[in-house]
């Protein structure tokens, strides 16, 4: 198991509380590979080191970004299976597990993510995501991902150049070179979102620019623009405009779509495609 961690003192103590308590029939190894964190992330780890043989920690704040610091644990970890979750997410009771039996058949399975329990919705269903909305390959993301060691290895692992749809990059070029994707939705993970307005607008704006990098990457391998639902979206932002007064949930589902949006059209400048 693989944990990259920057800054997230609090948040990996609890973290790493959840994936020690996983009940899984086979050695467990988790590696903690820590992005330069300047805060109490050191002594999180090394407390959990003396509680638990199986927990080490790395230094992996030699490249920026959690794809290098996932390659730095990677690099060191001995098991024939990956496992993947974030230090400030909360694995659910049976996600290794469900991980591990998803792999029996597969090269490379996502799991299922709770949007509500650390979000102040208790009463969320846990939801599947594949990355449909790019009407290309599935994918998941690297906060729930279990991968064949052998598989990663294979394709070069995470793709340190990029600082956002590093797991998805991952996914694709995984199946374009004929492994097997599967999903896994006994493997919950619950997903903790940016507390900050200023934090998630930059987290959208950084998504959607790396979605034009993603394009231009794999639109030679079949992947297309959705333009109609890149017209509805774009109608939608404008009629609802007036509405984000009215509420703070409808605001910042208009925010999240208008941030997501905008960053396409930086990226799509940038890198010199047109995906908005």
């Amino acid at each position: 198991m693989v944990i990259p961690v920057l800054d997230q003192a609090a948040e990996l103590d609890t973290q790493l509380g959840a994936v020690t308590a996983q009940q899984v029939r086979l050695p467990v190894e988790i590696v903690v590979a820590d992005n330069g964190s300047k805060d109490g992330t050191a002594a999180v780890i090394a407390r959990w080191e003396r509680v638990d043989a199986r927990v080490r920690g790395l230094d992996a704040s030699a490249q920026p970004g959690p794809a290098a610091a996932r390659n730095v644990g990677v690099a060191a970890a001995a098991g024939d299976a990956l496992a993947f979750c974030d230090a400030d997410d909360v694995v659910a009771p049976g996600w290794l597990d469900a991980c591990v039996e998803a792999l029996a058949g597969a090269d490379v399975v996502a799991g299922a993510f709770d949007f509500g329990a650390l979000n102040g919705d208790q009463a969320a269903v846990p939801m599947e995501y594949y990355a449909s909305h790019f009407d290309f390959l599935p994918a998941g993301l690297g906060a729930n991902l279990a991968v064949r060691t052998a598989a990663f290895r294979e394709v070069g692992g995470f793709d340190q150049t990029l600082r956002a749809g590093e797991d998805i990059d991952l996914c694709w070029r995984l199946q374009l070179r004929g492994h097997r994707f599967e999903s896994a939705p006994r493997a919950v993970v619950a997903k903790r979102e940016r507390s900050e307005a200023r934090t998630r607008r930059l987290q959208l704006v950084s998504y959607g620019r790396h979605d034009a990098v993603l394009y231009r990457r794999f639109r030679g391998d079949g992947m297309r623009r959705n333009d109609w639902l890149t017209l509805k979206t774009y109608a939608w932002l404008l009629v609802n405009a007036p509405l984000t007064v009215v509420g703070r949930s409808r605001r910042r589902t208009w925010s999240r779509a208008f941030f997501l949006r905008l960053g396409r059209l930086r990226g799509s400048l940038e890198h010199r495609v047109f995906y908005p």
